[in-house]
């Protein structure tokens, strides 16, 4: 890797030094903005003069990501990788809708693309990259897909058997449980305890069982809340401080002190 690349390898992908600290202090600020843009953007009754200004603003800002998406795959060893990555299509998808709408501006037929600017909303998922405890979060949560799968599972099975039961128990006097998907719907708004009230049932069997189901749903949604805490509680104890990524395979989350990268095996930046 050429010393040009180097040093924005550095600026680009590392955090621990003073330039990658401004770097991403600026990104964090036009990321902010953009989201600021899109939401004005949107409203109605804005000025002429206002839209001009905003669509300004958002040209530069996209020209900044532009040339930050480039210089990102430029100095990466496997571009690919880059590419291909979670952060590498969010930084696609933040540049790509401005320049679809400036190809098909005016095109009747093609207004539909104009939809694809709002995936400049994207942007604000770059946010979670800087903050070490979103980090966290995404850790604990990785650590417990597992474990809430198979609560999902349990509770798909739950809320079939109580929809089947709700629709044999209202469907002669109710016209609302027409059916068994119908019941499950029912069941599925009762337990999470929305309780939209389009249905309900009508006979005391039928109201009994909705008491269950509410009273159960209160104890169901604080699983997964347990789960994820407990899987935070024990990151906390192995938070690490290495910001280094790997420029060839863009892996983090590297030990303390590591020279190799821990996937690939390639030296890490000094």
């Amino acid at each position: 890797m050429s010393n040009i690349k180097k040093k924005l390898y550095e600026i680009i992908f590392e955090a621990d030094t003073r330039s990658g600290k401004l770097f991403d202090l600026v990104l964090i600020f036009l990321i902010a903005a953009s989201v600021i843009i899109v939401l004005l953007e949107s409203v109605p009754g804005n000025s002429q003069e206002l839209k001009e200004i905003l669509q300004k603003a958002e040209w530069v800002i996209t020209m900044f990501f532009t040339v930050e998406y480039f210089l990102r795959i430029w100095v990466v060893q496997k571009p690919s990788k880059y590419i291909f990555s979670f952060y590498g299509v969010i930084d696609f998808l933040a540049i790509l809708p401005s320049y679809v709408g400036l190809l098909f501006t005016g095109t009747h037929m093609l207004i539909i693309f104009r939809s694809l600017r709002l995936l400049r909303i994207f942007r604000i998922l770059k946010l979670t990259r800087y903050v070490q405890e979103a980090s966290l979060l995404w850790r604990a949560l990785k650590a417990s897909a597992n474990k809430i799968g198979v609560f999902l599972f349990f509770i798909v099975i739950l809320i079939t058997i109580l929809g089947t039961v709700m629709y044999l128990v209202e469907n002669p006097y109710n016209p609302g449980f027409s059916s068994i998907p119908r019941s499950i719907y029912w069941a599925i708004v009762t337990l999470t305890t929305v309780g939209y009230g389009d249905i309900a049932p009508v006979t005391i069997v039928g109201q009994f069982l909705a008491s269950v189901i509410m009273i159960t749903g209160y104890s169901i949604i604080a699983v997964p809340t347990g789960i994820v805490s407990a899987e935070m509680s024990g990151s906390k104890r192995k938070v690490l401080t290495n910001t280094q990524v790997c420029p060839r395979c863009l892996k983090d989350d590297h030990q303390d002190g590591a020279v190799y990268c821990s996937r690939c095996g390639e030296r890490l930046n000094d």
